[in-house]
C-alpha cells in the first residue's frame, strides 16, 4: 500500500508540464536515435550530460528514461525496413521483421513491435515499481565487505560476459580500473596517475570517458568503414494495424518476451542481447506454424521486442538499489547521477523519494508516448534514414567537443578526449568490449574505498571480506563467473 501510494506521489511530479515535456524530449530523442545506425542510447545520455548541467535533477533522469525506453522502440523500424538493427538488441527482430517488410507485411512488423513494447514495457515497469523498494530494504543490512563482494562480482561478470574474449575482457577493465586511480588518494592525499598535471589532480572527468568513448571512438570506427552505398528501404505497405490472426499470434510472444527480459535486464551482464536471442529461440520452438520462421514470422518480431523493452527497465533495478550498473547504458546513467552529486542505492529512495518515484512514473507516461510517436508516425521516422552519414556523425563530433570544452574550459580535458577517442577507436577495431571500461572507471574507486573500510575494521586481516553470508555468496558467484565457462570445456574435452 505504501508503494502504491509512493507511485501517486511519483505521478503527481511526471505530470508536473516540466517534466512531461522533457518526457516527449527524451522520447523523440530515443526514437531517433535508435531508428539511426551506429547511434545507441549510452552515446546519447553521454553528449546530453554536459549540456543538461542546468536541468533540474529530476527532468534530467525523466529525459534519460525517455531515450533509454525510445532507443528500444525505435531499433526496430530500421531492423524492419532496413535490416540494419539500430541497437543490438534489435538483432533477433531484424531476422523475421525484414522478411516481412520483403513480403507486404512490414505495417504489421512495425506494429507488433511498437504494441509489444508498450506491453512488456509496462509489465516491466510494473515489475520495478513492486520489486525495488524491497531490494532497496535489502540493501540498508549490507557492510563494507558486502559491497565490495558486490562490485567484485560487478567485475568478472562484466569483464567474462562482454566481448567475443576474457582476456580483451579484463584488459578494457583493467583500463577502466586505472583511469578511477587518476587524481588525490582521499585518504592519503597522495597524488595517483596523474604525471605532474594539475589538470588531473581532481581525477578524469566522467562526462570526457564517456563522450570519448561513445562518441569519438564510435564515429572514427564507423568514419573507417564507411561506404557510399544507401541501403534499401523497404516502403510501409498495408494498414498500420493488426490483424485479428496477428493479435492471436503476438499476445503469448508478447508475455514470454517481458518474462525473460526483465530479469536477465537486471542480471550483470544480462543486457538486452542475451534475453531478445532466447526469446527468438523459445518462439521458434512454441510456434504453431514453424514453416513460417526464416520467411516471415510475426512470433519472431513479438517476442523479441517485447524482450528488448523489458530489459530495459531490468537494469533500472540494481542501478537505482544497489547503484551497480549491468550495461553500457546503465553505467552511464550512474555517471549521470554521480554528475548531480547523487549516489543511486538504498539511502536514494528515502533522501530523493521524489527523484526515484517520478524517474518510475515517468516509464508509464513515456511508455505511452511512445506508443503515440511510433505507430501513426513510423513514415516520418523513416525519412532520418536520408541523413547522408558524413554530415551525421561529423555534427555528432562537433557537438561532442563543444561539450566537453564547456564542462570545465580545460585544455587537458579535450586533450584526454582525443587520446582516449583514438583508444576507443583502436578497442572497436579489435573487438574490446567498452562496457567493462565504464564499469572499471565508476566502480574502481566505490570498490576501493570498501576495501580500505572493510580492512580498516579488521585491523588489516582479509578475513573480513568474507565476514558475511552475503559476501561469501557474491564472491563465489564471482568465482564461477571465471571458472564455470573452463571447467565446462574441459568436460566436453573429456566426453
Amino acid at each position: 500500500m505504501e508503494t502504491f501510494s509512493l507511485l501517486l506521489q511519483g505521478f503527481e511530479v511526471a505530470l508536473q508540464p516540466i517534466n512531461l515535456f522533457w518526457a516527449l524530449v527524451g522520447s523523440v530523442l530515443g526514437t531517433a536515435i535508435g531508428i539511426l545506425p551506429g547511434i545507441g542510447p549510452a552515446l546519447t545520455i553521454a553528449l546530453l550530460l554536459p549540456v543538461t548541467i542546468s536541468v533540474a535533477p529530476t527532468s534530467a533522469f525523466i529525459m534519460f528514461a525517455g531515450v533509454l525506453y525510445g532507443a528500444m522502440y525505435g531499433g526496430s523500424t530500421t531492423s524492419i525496413l532496413i535490416n540494419t538493427p539500430g541497437e543490438a538488441g534489435s538483432m533477433m527482430t531484424a531476422l523475421e521483421g525484414n522478411k516481412m517488410a520483403r513480403a507486404g507485411r512490414g505495417a504489421s512488423a512495425l506494429a507488433t513491435a511498437a504494441i509489444g513494447s508498450f506491453v512488456a514495457g509496462t509489465i516491466a515497469t510494473l515489475a520495478l515499481t513492486f520489486a525495488a523498494p524491497a531490494i532497496a530494504e535489502i540493501a540498508f543490512y549490507f557492510r563494507p565487505a558486502d559491497y565490495f563482494a558486490l562490485t567484485v562480482l560487478a567485475f568478472t561478470s562484466m569483464a567474462v560476459v562482454m566481448g567475443t574474449s576474457r582476456v580483451r575482457g579484463f584488459i578494457s577493465l583493467f583500463l577502466g580500473l586505472a583511469l578511477g586511480l587518476i587524481g588525490i588518494d582521499q585518504m592519503t592525499g597522495q597524488a595517483r596517475l596523474t604525471f605532474g598535471v594539475p589538470g588531473l589532480f581532481d581525477g578524469m572527468e566522467l562526462a570526457v570517458v564517456l563522450v570519448s568513448l561513445f562518441a569519438v571512438g564510435e564515429i572514427l570506427y564507423v568514419a573507417s568503414r564507411y561506404r557510399k552505398n544507401s541501403s534499401e528501404i523497404i516502403p510501409i505497405r498495408g494498414q498500420i494495424w493488426m490483424s485479428r490472426e496477428d493479435w492471436k499470434r503476438s499476445w503469448k510472444p508478447w508475455l514470454r518476451g517481458a518474462s525473460l527480459g526483465f530479469p536477465i535486464g537486471a542480471l550483470p551482464g544480462g543486457g538486452s542481447e542475451i534475453p531478445t536471442m532466447l526469446s527468438y529461440t523459445l518462439e521458434r520452438k512454441l510456434t504453431k506454424h514453424p514453416e513460417e520462421f526464416g520467411k516471415g514470422a510475426i512470433e519472431g518480431v513479438a517476442g523479441p521486442e517485447a524482450a528488448n523493452n523489458a530489459a530495459a527497465a531490468g537494469i533500472l533495478i540494481p542501478l537505482l538499489t544497489l547503484g551497480l550498473p549491468t550495461s553500457a547504458t546503465a553505467a552511464v546513467l550512474l555517471a549521470a547521477f554521480q554528475n548531480y552529486g547523487l549516489q543511486p542505492g538504498p539511502f536514494l529512495f528515502s533522501s530523493n523519494p521524489q527523484l526515484v518515484w517520478g524517474l518510475i512514473a515517468s516509464l508509464y507516461v513515456g511508455n505511452a508516448m511512445l506508443l503515440v510517436l511510433n505507430l501513426p508516425l513510423v513514415g516520418i521516422w523513416v525519412r532520418l534514414l536520408s541523413i547522408p552519414a558524413p554530415q551525421l556523425y561529423g555534427g555528432i563530433l562537433v557537438f561532442a567537443t563543444i561539450g566537453i570544452w564547456g564542462v570545465a574550459n580545460s585544455l587537458v580535458d579535450v586533450i584526454a578526449m582525443v587520446i582516449i577517442g583514438v583508444a576507443g577507436y583502436v578497442m572497436r577495431v579489435y573487438d574490446f568490449p567498452i562496457a567493462p571500461v565504464l564499469i572499471g572507471l565508476i566502480l574502481g574507486p566505490m570498490a576501493e574505498q570498501q576495501l580500505r573500510t572493510a580492512l580498516a575494521a579488521g585491523q588489516g586481516n582479509p578475513i573480513m571480506l568474507v565476514s558475511t553470508p552475503l559476501s561469501v555468496i557474491f564472491l563465489t558467484i564471482a568465482a564461477l563467473f571465471l571458472l564455470a565457462p573452463l571447467l565446462l570445456r574441459r568436460l566436453r574435452a573429456n566426453a
